[in-house]
């Protein structure tokens, strides 16, 4: 039906109950502020919640008179909430929505059409969809019976095949009149909402029905109150006893009650068998209450219909708890068996798999949905992992995702959602996301759809030529097509750069069209709220022995190589700089684990920490960095540490890969510190104390200035700003380069907690080295 001139009345009040719902409620606003058909107003009780959804609303309400906002002074329930709507409703029908389901897209025009053509009945019953966590979506029980009712007006009572569906009152609108003036009203507890559908479905003349999915009923994993066992659960009995007190009012409704009672029992059945509802020690007196009101309210010569399972009722009626046990261990070994075969029928061939991502495609792009990866899809790691952690902060209507191999399945931390590289879900996430975040790139095979934000973080500031630009260096272009990097480039919307080196270097090698977050890099963030005592017991977790200098070396990849070429005899360098020191070698991610590392490490010679998760912790708990062409030393120069440059190979590699500027030029901002080209000069450089002098100090600040110039502890904020909230400024400003403030030095800070003062100069107890 097409929207007339103005109304002293909206067509619709839809009532929103809100509680501890800031991570959804944005959500479901603006499914509602969205639809096409624009006559309604939006009550929005505000149940006391705790959480900043009473700022949410506010701000809608600031940009959007049709939000009303409501707040209760203490919490009442959602009962109550719904009622408090009713009152300030105006709207000629009522609607009930959850603040964590959504309307779809065009759903009140819809409805509006129904309405109009079937001359405001009483209630218009619709169809819902159900979306998890996981992000699948699965249809209603009721389309097709919905769609066989097309056009017709019915009475409720006379048509007992609409009883059956799920009875809520979200799925179904209410003639305002029609409610107000026979008095209904929601119940205080949970389960209120059985009562209210079976109560209006019987008072009701008229109704009639809509097949369009028009609520997406939200399934989530934690935070559902109806997720949540305890005694609140026990509620249900109230309602259903309410029920039938009405039905006691009703004899003309009699010929129900056999129905109603088999609705009942389901619902304990289903409610009972939850460990989300109903907790094992409770088990036993829900029983016995489920058993109670069976006998109480049993119709005379009831006997359970085919679809239900008659033995459970059996069990209730004879009241025989252990029995009712027998039959759930026997079901629970049946779902085993089903859920294995469930498993195996999921598994899909590479060309099933192609199919079903192209049918994806054709869906909507979920606004709240993001897809993480790091470095090929390992561990979640780098730039990504911190932009996840902060978007979980500022941004907590995204549902973040990881894609990782299966192989690394087992390393990605509790709690944290991941879907498996080329698995159903996972194409399915990779059509419909609204956001990509990596530090490299996504799979080829990933189509960029109009509306979707990629972030590219990167994973280092380029000292090497990347890009276009290895082009002219065959060992590091060598394999790649140049063509289909531009191609991936071309899916970037927003690049994340560490300095303004690097946003030169990115804009002119990925000659594309995305737009420089200038924000340095995220994963650095950590090195900025890190605290002495944090760092000791990183140290401790690592091996480090008390009092020990501990220095990471850290080489990168060569190019023109093949495999793990060990470029330090790494027993010589720890014997040379004796006890008081302790190495920590971290290679390259490309080579897999070291036999010769491993070994030495047994030996208690160094410690091998080339698999460990974190290299922001290993950074934290080094003393000094040796690396060579690594894009480590950027990241760490933030500490203000010495860096020690390792270039034995400096010319070959010049040659081969190519780089941005002379890292052994000595000049201010190029060189980070003291530099050797062999093990003679670096040994020499610890024993001669060159390598935390003063002269490598002075360097040392000149290459922070350079290329720590955003770093401060707030890039992921920054970040997240931008890329999820949507403002183009990216804040807080960077902190001038004077005022922030770095962890000590973990040596200092060791000395400082054991109450040890050395003198410029002495000569520390020997510490002797921990293997991890």
């Amino acid at each position: 039906m097409p929207e007339t001139g103005p109304r002293s009345a909206p067509r619709f009040s839809i009532i929103v109950p809100v509680y501890n719902v800031q991570g959804y409620l944005r959500a479901c606003l603006n499914s509602l502020l969205a639809q096409d058909f624009t006559d309604f107003e939006v009550i929005a009780v505000d149940d006391c919640s705790p959480d900043r959804s009473g700022e949410i609303l506010a701000e809608f309400a600031a940009r959007d008179p049709r939000v009303i906002p409501v707040r209760h002074e203490e919490n009442g329930g959602i009962g109550a909430a719904r009622n408090t709507g009713v009152q300030r409703a105006r709207g000629d029908y009522l609607l009930f929505l959850d603040s964590d389901d959504t309307f779809t897209a065009g759903a009140l025009r819809a409805m509006a059409d129904r309405l109009g053509e079937a001359d405001d009945p009483d209630l218009l019953l619709f169809d819902h969809v159900r979306t998890y966590w996981w992000h699948a979506v699965q249809p209603s029980a009721v389309r097709e019976l919905l769609a066989e009712a097309g056009a017709e007006v019915f009475k409720p009572a006379e048509r007992t095949e609409f009883l059956h569906m799920f009875a809520v009152v979200w799925n179904r609108a209410f003639r305002r009149d029609f409610f107000v003036d026979n008095g209904f009203r929601y119940t205080d507890g949970l389960y209120e909402d059985a009562l209210m559908v079976y109560t209006t479905m019987l008072t009701a003349e008229s109704a009639v029905c809509l097949d369009h999915a028009c609520v997406e009923y939200r399934q989530r994993r934690h935070g559902n109150s109806m997720k949540t066992p305890g005694r609140k659960h026990f509620t249900i009995f109230d309602q259903y006893q309410r029920l039938f007190d009405f039905l006691d009012g009703r004899p003309d409704l009699d010929p129900l009650r056999p129905l109603f009672f088999e609705r009942m029992v389901s619902h304990f059945l289903f409610t009972g068998a939850r460990e989300s509802r109903v907790r094992v020690q409770d088990r036993p007196e829900f029983f016995r209450r489920s058993a109670a009101m069976y006998r109480q309210h049993k119709p005379a010569g009831f006997t359970p219909p085919p679809e239900v399972d008659a033995r459970r009722f059996q069990a209730l009626d004879r009241g025989s708890y252990r029995a009712f046990q027998a039959l759930n261990l026997l079901s629970r070994t049946r779902e085993s068996g089903q859920q294995r075969l469930r498993k195996a029928q999921r598994a899909m061939s590479k060309r099933a798999a192609t199919s079903f991502y192209r049918m994806q495609l054709k869906r909507p792009i979920d606004q709240n949905l993001a897809v993480f990866s790091a470095y090929w899809n390992r561990t979640p790691s780098c730039n990504p992992l911190a932009v996840y952690e902060k978007a979980r902060e500022l941004a907590p209507q995204l549902h973040g995702v990881w894609v990782v191999r299966e192989d690394l399945v087992d390393t990605v931390p509790d709690g944290m959602d991941h879907v498996v590289v080329n698995s159903r879900r996972y194409w399915e996430l990779m059509a419909r996301a609204k956001y990509f975040v990596n530090n490299v790139n996504f799979a080829d095979e990933v189509v960029k759809r109009k509306g979707q934000v990629h972030l590219q973080t990167h994973h280092g500031t380029p000292l090497k030529r990347m890009g276009i630009d290895q082009q002219k260096y065959p060992a590091a272009g060598k394999g790649m097509s140049m063509r289909k990097l531009l191609e991936r480039a071309d899916r970037w919307d927003l690049s994340v750069s560490a300095n303004q080196h690097t946003s030169e270097q990115w804009e002119r090698v990925y000659p594309c069209r995305f737009e420089s977050i200038d924000a340095g890099y995220p994963r650095n963030d950590v090195f900025f709220r890190t605290g002495a005592q944090d760092i000791l017991e990183i140290r401790e977790r690592l091996g480090i022995a008390p009092g020990s200098t501990a220095v990471l070396y850290a080489p990168t990849v060569r190019d023109y190589q093949v495999g793990y070429v060990p470029r330090l005899d790494l027993e010589r360098i720890t014997r040379e700089l004796g006890p008081d020191f302790v190495l920590l070698v971290r290679t390259h991610y490309f080579y897999g684990q070291d036999p010769h590392l491993q070994k030495l490490q047994e030996e208690g010679a160094l410690i091998d920490v080339s698999r460990h998760p974190s290299v922001e912790e290993l950074c934290l708990a080094a003393d000094a960095l040796i690396t060579d062409y690594s894009s480590i030393m950027f990241d760490y120069a933030n500490l203000d540490r010495p860096i020690i440059t390792y270039a034995d190979d400096w010319e070959t590699y010049v040659r081969s890969r190519g780089v941005t500027f002379d890292l052994l030029s000595g000049k201010p901002g190029d060189t980070p510190g003291t530099v050797a080209t062999s093990e003679d000069e670096l040994i020499e450089a610890f024993r001669g104390g060159r390598w935390n002098g003063t002269e490598a100090a002075e360097l040392r600040a000149a290459f922070r200035a350079r290329f720590c110039m955003w770093d401060d502890g707030h890039a992921a904020e920054r970040v997240v700003n931008r890329t999820f909230l949507g403002n183009p400024e990216p804040f807080p400003a960077p902190l001038p380069l004077s005022e922030r403030t770095v962890p000590p030095s973990p040596s200092e800070a060791a000395r400082a907690v054991q109450g040890v003062v050395l003198a410029s100069g002495a000569t520390r107890p020997s510490a002797g080295r921990t293997p991890s």
